[in-house]
This record gives C-alpha cells, structure tokens and sequence, in this order.
C-alpha cells in the first residue's frame, strides 16, 4: 500500500474511531465516516466496502499487529502497548484495550457488538492458534484443537468483560494474570 493510500486509510480508521467515542457503532452512517474523514464516498468505498468490512479491518490491524510483534515481525510502530518481547500476546491486547486503541471498547460494550465480537473472536483464535497450537502446545489425546482455541477465546473475552464491568480496576498485568492462570492449567495437563 503506497503512503498516499495508507495516509486515507488511516484517516477513514481515525474518523470512525472519534465517532464511536460519540456513538453506538449501529448509530453510525458511513456518510458520518466520508465526512469526518474528510475523503469522497468512491474513495471510502475503494478501501472498505462496507461499514462492517471497515469494523473488520480495524479488528484485523489491531491483532495484525500484536500478532507481528508476538513473532518479533517489524509492526511500524511503539508504544506503551507494546512492552517487550517476553511479555504475553495477552498483556499486550490488554493493554491496547486499556488505552481504548482506536475506541475499541465502546465496541466491546456496545449494546449491539454481535458483528465486532465475531470479528474480535475471529482475530483472537488466530492469535491463539499462532501462540499455543503452532508450537505444539495445544495437542490433546480427548480434546479436538478448535475445541481448546474456542475455549482459551471465550474465557479471553469473558475476563475483558469482566474487567470492563468493573470499570478497569484491575492493571493489565493484573487482568493477564488472572486469565493465564485459568488457562495455563488447561494447558499444562495436556503436556
């Protein structure tokens, strides 16, 4: 992608992210994006086609990109976020979480998240599948594969949920701590 059409890109992300401080995603028309945006509706529609396709692509770079930094992949950027290399995948989204990167969390409370969720879990099960069954870590002998990525996905999402509900109380570490100390047993007796 050259700098021209990365730079609309972003712009497109960025407009959509300010509006959904200010929105439900439901409540969002694609001509509020183009004008926040600032960009025509041909170009928005030569990016993304659709409202969801962009919701899609929000949730493919955030996880593109911890999913790079997990694999030491140069990723364009540093911030907080991204720790180091020994910290978890987990902490690492957590952290984006806690700093609402691209108002991600208006998403994952909104009163109608069906379409990110299944874009978030989707995103998730890759990152899950990179870190644990890739290197062999999620081989069971009375489990299916997909079974234990469903299952270390739910129980992700169902913590962020919690946390969230609780107002963020808890530090990232904190919250990364509790969800591998749920998981890593499930692993672990499989060994």
């Amino acid at each position: 992608m050259d700098r021209r059409q990365k730079k609309t890109r972003d712009a497109i992300f960025s407009a959509f992210a300010e509006l959904l401080s200010q929105k439900h995603y439901n409540q969002i028309s694609v001509q509020e994006i183009i004008d926040a945006a600032n960009v025509g509706r041909t170009t928005f529609y030569a990016h993304f086609e659709t409202k969801d396709y962009l919701l899609k692509s929000l949730c493919e770079e955030l996880f593109g990109h911890i999913i790079d930094t997990a694999m030491g992949l140069p990723h364009g950027h540093y911030h907080y976020s991204c720790g180091n290399k020994t910290d978890s995948v987990f902490l690492h989204l957590v952290r984006h979480l806690q700093e609402n990167d691209r108002n991600i969390l208006e998403l994952l409370s909104s009163e109608n998240n069906e379409i990110f969720m299944k874009y978030f879990k989707t995103n998730l099960r890759t990152l899950i599948v990179t870190q644990y069954a890739e290197k062999g870590l999620l081989k069971s002998a009375t489990l299916p594969e997909d079974y234990l990525v469903n299952h270390i996905a739910s129980s992700f999402v169902e913590t962020i949920d919690w946390w969230v509900s609780r107002g963020m109380k808890e530090t990232p570490e904190t919250i990364t701590e509790y969800f591998l100390s749920v998981i890593e047993p499930v692993l672990r007796s499989e060994e």
